[in-house]
């Protein structure tokens, strides 16, 4: 079992930066494949980064975002650069078990609650 917790959201300028962490419970936190969703208004629940030992990531985030995970804290970081109004969304930190790191929502087993960023224009 896997509870995670995110932080570091908020309102931010187009152009800006936010960093947001996910602090996980458990002690196989190495074990799991970390990813970043975001959801936007309206709209599905969608794949933005993953982790495992490198970082994977979504069109449209690529060489904006970076994934990062330190697993002697169980953290994972998302730091988010050159942030749009379209980033605008809830952001979900979520645990995969068996090394999974990509964008299939429906492998990953534990959801934090999300935490809101927005960026206005």
């Amino acid at each position: 079992q896997v509870q995670l917790v995110e932080s570091g959201g908020g309102l931010v300028q187009a152009g800006g930066s936010l960093r947001l962490s996910c602090a996980a419970s458990g002690r196989t936190f190495s074990t799991y494949g970390m990813g970043w969703f975001r959801q936007a208004p309206g709209k599905e629940r969608e794949f933005v980064a993953a982790i495992k030992w490198s970082g994977y990531y979504a069109d449209p985030v690529k060489g904006r975002f970076t994934i990062s995970r330190d697993d002697a804290k169980s953290t994972v970081d998302l730091q988010m650069n050159r942030l749009k109004p379209e980033d605008t969304a809830v952001y979900y930190c979520a645990a995969a078990s068996g090394f999974y790191t990509g964008p299939n929502i429906r492998n990953y087993n534990y959801w934090g609650q999300g935490t809101q960023v927005t960026v206005s224009s």
